[in-house]
């Protein structure tokens, strides 16, 4: 831990992003399961259906609209764009408590989860694309295994937190503690001094190689020319997207509320399972990171073992007949994504040129939410048709389904070069 603290007091910008995650995230997993127990609750014979529906309204308005976040973010200044992201998602959160007042206002929750989707689309290509501008290449994979490691803590104890929280005082509360997180994390932000924003200028008319070029262009078409170009950049951007073919969520949220209830509406349960998630989530990159040494090929290794994890999570899930079994399957679920994530995230940092870091993270958040969509469509209409009882059928056909982005990414490694071409030459030129 020396390390990730030694980081932390060297870089003062990292540090306010850092304490700015952990508001927000904290927040965000308060909402999100007491929102998810609220909707379940009010469409008794629909849970399936009020589950993928809510999710949807969440991750659908991303889909779309990353790709168009990331020409922002490479266009306009990055750090202003986050900070007043979550000062505009902190106003929508005050919605939920008009809506949990009157069960007719239902919709309300919909309409606030669509409008901070569309309002988060910046949010996390935004932030990685700003790590990867304050801190040093060597130093990325402790930086990103703290972001994967706090998004993990925040997990676990928002997750615990929501559950004794909605019991003991009830939803309003954690939804206002929610909608005042994002104001203090938008401050937070606010105090980033070492990010500079370089306007870019328009691209000559002829440049053969997007990323050799000294000024460029910022429009999506240029993004896809140039990953188009790089096929580990390609390669790399399906990581989350594999790693997302079956959504967890859902089948917790069954699992909480339906098979495994403990507390009001199952929220204490869904608390527990949100936590062991987590916890898995904080332990993988951590203890990956004690058996690697940084380099790009030992980290694609890893990802392969993430996506092994994965697999087997879901196999436990589907065969789990009591909670802490349950809990088991989360946490290597949670390990094998947290991995996929945290080295994925580095891989993209260390091989994609600064002016095209946020519409490549953009891309990576947009095939992540293209899974997660289809994922979830899927399985709500699965628990409806099934009903919760045959949840087992639902896990154990994910497994299989997780098998493919295993094996996607392990004919991939074949002629991996360990250098990026466009990476060389882009900082050849601004060296010059």
């Amino acid at each position: 831990m020396q390390l990730y603290a030694n980081l932390l007091r060297r870089n003062r910008d990292l540090r306010f992003i850092w304490f700015a995650e952990i508001i927000s995230l904290v927040g965000d997993w308060f909402s999100q399961l007491v929102l998810l127990a609220l909707v379940v609750s009010l469409s008794p014979g629909r849970e399936g259906f009020a589950i993928s529906t809510l999710i949807l309204a969440r991750f659908v308005p991303p889909l779309f609209l990353s790709p168009y976040a990331g020409v922002l973010l490479d266009r306009f200044n990055r750090q202003r764009l986050l900070v007043w992201s979550n000062y505009l998602r902190g106003a929508v959160g005050f919605l939920y408590l008009v809506a949990i007042a009157d069960p007719a206002l239902l919709w309300l929750i919909y309409l606030g989860v669509i409008l901070q989707g569309i309002l988060g689309t910046v949010y996390m290509p935004g932030q990685s694309a700003l790590v990867a501008g304050v801190v040093a290449q060597e130093d990325l994979v402790v930086a990103n295994t703290l972001s994967s490691a706090t998004w993990s803590a925040a997990l676990a104890a928002g997750g615990a937190l929501a559950g004794f929280v909605g019991a003991a005082f009830g939803s309003a509360a954690a939804l206002l503690f929610d909608a005042l997180t994002f104001f203090v994390a938008g401050l937070l932000l606010s105090q980033v001094k070492g990010y500079v924003f370089v306007k870019p200028a328009p691209k000559p008319a002829a440049v053969p190689d997007p990323a050799s070029a000294p000024e460029h262009d910022a429009s999506l078409g240029e993004s896809l020319r140039y990953v188009r170009a790089h096929r580990p950049t390609l390669a790399t951007l399906f990581v989350k997207f594999g790693g997302s073919l079956g959504n967890v969520d859902a089948v917790m949220t069954v699992l909480g509320t339906q098979l495994f209830v403990l507390g009001a509406k199952g929220q204490l349960s869904l608390g527990i399972m949100y936590s062991a998630f987590g916890v898995g989530a904080i332990l993988g990159p951590l203890l990956a990171n004690i058996l690697s040494d940084g380099t790009g090929r030992t980290l694609r290794r890893w990802i392969l073992i993430g996506f092994i994890a994965q697999a087997a999570g879901w196999v436990i899930l589907g065969w789990a007949g009591v909670l802490f079994v349950v809990c088991l399957g989360l946490m290597l679920r949670g390990m094998g994504g947290s991995l996929n994530w945290t080295y994925s995230s580095v891989l993209l940092q260390r091989t994609t040129p600064d002016h095209f870091r946020g519409r490549v993270f953009a891309l990576d958040m947009t095939l992540f939410n293209l899974a997660t969509v289809f994922s979830t469509i899927v399985q709500g209409a699965l628990i409806d048709a099934l009903g919760p009882s045959n949840i087992v059928i639902i896990a154990i056909g994910t497994a299989v389904l997780s098998l493919f982005p295993l094996i996607g990414w392990a004919w991939a490694q074949r002629g991996w070069p360990e250098r990026s071409p466009g990476l060389e030459r882009a900082q050849q030129i601004a060296d010059a």
